[in-house]
């Protein structure tokens, strides 16, 4: 049978070369697109589809690149393997030889991207354009050559690949063993087949016109692939543009399957465009946010787009969203428990599912007790079965979902887990019996796996949010126990961590002993990055320490890391507490954001927008996160200050298309991953949920409005907010004289809630319910249409 579907496949590529060229740049003419700068024609891009991704630079070259599996991360991906190390084009004139792989300029689409060589030389101009398909197991590379001189340019056009079949990261431990590629010409269908010697992994490519050359080529690249090339000879007249276009395929099952994806994208090539287009114009559409801050806009409206890059699927393993690109584009429990909050408040609601559900089912069979994995390969291996704070981290993460579907049966579905989890967090984390978990949060540095001050705030929440989850299934007796829990590890955590010294929650409580270790490593640290400021601070603790020693546990502030943030990210902390330590924050900052880890920073807080110097092997320390930042957002908002949170988003909107256009780096501004998913927490969670104050409760067919504007934004709306079965859109104005909102839902068996400060307002509707409480006022109302004014 895999004879006869092969034989089928290659019979039905002989029509391929009677097709009609489809011009890319034409199908995508009225689409959003950013140039990049050319200082950055040396750094990465990605063209991706949920099945296949392409990663190069944006000179139009393929350097190795990668640190994860070294040098390997780039080039074209099908996971779990990898199908070529990069692709090249050459132009064979009579005295000379030209590559395409110095562009003068990068442009980036959200469904495809483009490279322009300008060839002075020989008056000519040639655009690369990539596409991948949105699901499919292949893509498009079309070059657009055109002729700007008064002679016919006559010359030989040579298109390389290099194969590197080989598996993903952990692919020894499924028994996935790379063996030399070998090539095979297939003259009667004129494409270059390339298959593993040993493994049904396969790549193919050809064009949309019969070559005249093919030749294997050295193989410039590590590993066990190898290099082929087809070449035309090509003659185009004066002012004349030709197009030629290749299609690229592979499969990890078989060679037929991957004849049939190549002849599908071939077939379907405009099809595939046009839907993927469509359904990027679709994402857009949906959280549509317009203010008068431009450029935080339009890095509103590409998150959307990065965080649709980011979704892979890999049949027979899962689809899920991927922490980032180049070197994590694999899964993860904590960055997706950030970012899948995000997600759903913009309406990507099946990578939110499909997530959770993969995360669900893999920690089940690994972990069998409720424990979230931390991170797992494409190919089902997972590298770490959980640090302590993802477990309590995905419970919050099912409720918040749930305020957004209100599907009882998807609460029913993870419900299990949340309860055996929080049941191992107490029982196998929690050796002295305080509430307080031991073990590895957020923060991944050597020591720091006592009572983390991250995994207290996110566990308090966890069975904060539980109870409310028992509450839903008349569990009465355990949603008590699950309150009293929180109620006591809010008190804990507001009294056991809190430094008056400091003004700020601690980053740990610990040993002497361990505080003395892990402060001899920070003096090293600090005195590596010549942070004198830090080495003087840490020392005099140390000294504090040996002078004031402690036969108990204590909390100890040593790192002033970004964790210390999350009591004020969660809400818990004492209001006149939480508005001491954000201020304290202030002081670990840069014109990005927020630092990982404070003491990497300058003594002077910088003011300058410079690219991040990062050490030769790939590191963070000293790194400025968005994460962080977004944190400290979110923390601002709870506590009253949307300018200050709205400082901290345009602060992260400096590395908006600072490097690769149209995303925003996982360092700022341009250092680690080039597109991020939890990105979209740090900016939907402040916009959606704070500024425009959208708080669901989607069981209840109730939404309640909150709002709380920067006085930036006179003028603000947010539109086509997805919540279950209705559509929520927001429209605000400022004046002189009037503050209004402007409210207009699609299902009017919904109700909405206004919650604004009690003073003087006219309402659209004299029928509207209003509600006196704790100095606010509450405008309740089944219409299709709220409008509220205030006269200041």
């Amino acid at each position: 049978m895999k004879i006869f579907s092969t034989f089928v496949c290659i019979l039905l590529l002989t029509s391929s070369f009677a097709q009609e060229h489809i011009r890319i740049s034409t199908l995508l003419k009225n689409s959003p697109s950013i140039e990049g700068k050319p200082e950055y024609l040396a750094s990465p891009f990605v063209t991706a589809g949920n099945r296949v991704y392409m990663v190069g630079h944006q000179d139009g070259g393929f350097p190795e690149l990668g640190w994860h599996i070294p040098g390997e991360m780039g080039g074209i991906w099908n996971h779990p393997i990898k199908l070529f190390d990069g692709i090249k084009a050459e132009l064979i004139f009579a005295k000379d030889t030209l590559e395409l792989d110095n562009a003068t300029s990068f442009t980036n689409y959200p469904v495809a991207s483009k490279q322009n060589f300008n060839i002075a030389s020989e008056e000519m101009e040639i655009e690369r354009w990539q596409f991948v398909p949105h699901t499919k197991q292949s893509l498009a590379v079309q070059f657009v050559i055109k002729n700007n001189g008064s002679t016919t340019k006559k010359f030989k056009f040579i298109f390389k690949a290099y194969s590197d079949l080989r598996p993903t990261w952990l692919g020894e431990r499924t028994d996935m063993i790379d063996t030399p590629d070998r090539a095979t010409y297939n003259s009667n269908n004129d494409y270059w087949l390339i298959k593993d010697s040993i493994n049904p992994w396969s790549a193919v490519y050809m064009a949309d016109r019969k070559s005249g050359i093919h030749k294997v080529v050295r193989n410039k690249y590590n590993g066990l692939g190898t290099g082929t090339s087809l070449g035309y000879e090509l003659s185009i007249e004066p002012s004349a543009t030709e197009i030629i276009t290749f299609f690229l395929a592979g499969s990890y099952n078989s060679v037929s399957e991957t004849l049939k994806n190549l002849r599908y994208i071939q077939e379907n090539l405009e099809k595939e465009i046009i839907s993927k287009r469509n359904h990027y114009e679709k994402l857009a559409g949906y959280s549509r946010l317009r203010v008068p801050d431009k450029k935080l806009q339009e890095a509103f409206e590409w998150l959307k787009y990065n965080s649709a890059w980011l979704v892979q699927e890999v049949p027979g393993i899962g689809t899920g969203i991927t922490a980032g690109i180049p070197d994590y584009p694999w899964w993860f429990g904590v960055d997706s428990e950030y970012a899948l909050k995000g997600y759903m408040a913009v309406g990507q609601t099946e990578p939110v599912y499909e997530t959770i559900r993969l995360l669900d089912s893999v920690s089940e069979a690994v972990n069998g007790n409720g424990r979230i994995i931390h991170e797992m390969s494409t190919n089902g291996a997972v590298f770490n079965k959980g640090n302590i704070n993802e477990t309590p981290q995905f419970a919050s993460l099912i409720w918040e979902i749930y305020n957004w579907n209100g599907d009882k049966k998807f609460l029913k579905k993870y419900f299990p887990t949340i309860k055996k989890g929080l049941h191992w967090l107490m029982m196998q984390n929690d050796e002295n019996k305080n509430l307080l978990p031991d073990g590895f949060g957020m923060m991944e540095i050597h020591g720091l796996d006592s009572e983390m001050i991250d995994v207290a705030a996110y566990t308090q929440k966890a069975f904060a949010d539980a109870s409310k989850i028992a509450l839903q299934f008349d569990n009465d007796s355990l949603s008590r126990d699950y309150k009293r829990k929180a109620e006591k590890l809010k008190e804990k955590i507001n009294k056991e961590f809190w430094s008056e010294e400091f003004g700020s929650y601690a980053d740990f409580i610990g040993t002497d002993e361990q505080a003395l270790r892990l402060i001899d490593d920070a003096i090293i640290r600090a005195d590596t990055l010549e942070k004198p400021w830090s080495v003087k601070e840490l020392k005099r603790t140390k000294d504090y320490i040996l002078k004031n020693p402690s036969n108990e546990p204590r909390p100890f502030v040593l790192h002033h890391n970004w964790v210390v943030n999350t009591p004020m990210e969660m809400g818990i902390a004492d209001t006149a507490k939480a508005k001491i330590a954000l201020k304290t924050a202030e002081n670990y900052t840069n014109p990005f954001g927020v630092f990982v880890t404070g003491i990497d920073r300058d003594e002077t807080v910088s003011t300058e927008e410079a690219s991040f110097k990062g050490s030769k092997a790939f590191s963070y320390t000293g790194a400025v996160m968005t994460l962080p930042t977004g944190v400290q957002a979110v923390a601002e908002n709870n506590y009253g200050d949307p300018d200050k949170a709205l400082d901290y988003l345009k602060r992260m909107t400096r590395s908006f298309s600072f490097a690769f256009p149209g995303s925003i780096y996982e360092v700022s501004p341009d250092y680690g991953m080039i597109s991020q998913a939890w990105n979209i927490y740090s900016f939907a969670i402040p916009i959606i949920q704070q500024f425009f104050g959208i708080r669901p409760m989607a069981s209840e067919k109730l939404v309640t409005i909150k709002p709380q504007m920067p006085t930036e934004w006179n003028k603000a709306s947010l539109e086509n907010i997805q919540i279950a079965d209705n559509n929520i859109s927001i429209h605000y104005e400022r004046s002189e004289d009037i503050e209004s909102y402007k409210i207009i839902q699609t299902n009017m068996e919904w109700s909405i809630k206004v919650d604004l400060p009690n003073t003087e307002y006219i309402v659209s509707d004299e029928n509207i319910t209003r509600i006196e409480k704790n100095g606010r006022i509450q405008f309740l109302s089944n219409a299709k249409t709220l409008e509220i004014k205030r006269k200041k």
